[in-house]
């Protein structure tokens, strides 16, 4: 998913700070993830719907971009998802392929989200919109712990 929309610099922000614990480990990961450039991940072959469901389900995945903490996925039976910058919000949604691209609709998001998806030896690697110059997505290996999600306005 995207930066931006009903999802604030200040989520981000958060959502940083929360992954203080485990940054090492997520950063050793990232680094290994980063050797597959974009450029490695444009000549693979983007994923099918069917090897990224067998890469996904029933997993909950950390995402790194840009060397940083971007979120993690919890991924369901019968193409569910549950998304969350790791700021104690989080989104339910479903995917589906459209062509290259595996989207993902969210709740309360108007707009798809569309990546392409590789896999290689470190994990996932994704392309927003399969752009060369889009935002670029590593797996961080899998959560140690679930991911919070509070419910609506918690505390207020």
């Amino acid at each position: 998913m995207t930066r931006g929309g009903d999802w604030s610099e200040t989520a981000r922000s958060a959502m940083v700070a929360q992954n203080r614990t485990g940054a090492a480990m997520h950063r050793l990961a990232f680094l290994a993830a980063f050797a597959v450039t974009a450029a490695t991940a444009s000549a693979q072959t983007p994923l099918s719907a069917e090897d990224f469901d067998r890469l996904t389900q029933g997993r909950t995945l950390m995402f790194f971009s840009e060397g940083e903490a971007y979120g993690a996925e919890r991924y369901k039976p019968g193409r569910r998802v549950v998304w969350t910058f790791l700021d104690g919000k989080c989104k339910d949604g479903h995917w589906y392929q459209q062509g290259e691209f595996i989207c993902f609709v969210y709740e309360g998001v108007a707009t798809p989200q569309c990546w392409t998806f590789f896999a290689n030896g470190a994990g996932l690697s994704a392309l927003f919109e399969g752009r060369q110059d889009g935002t670029e997505l590593y797996e961080a290996g899998e959560a140690d712990e679930e991911f919070i999600c509070l419910g609506p306005d918690v505390g207020v």
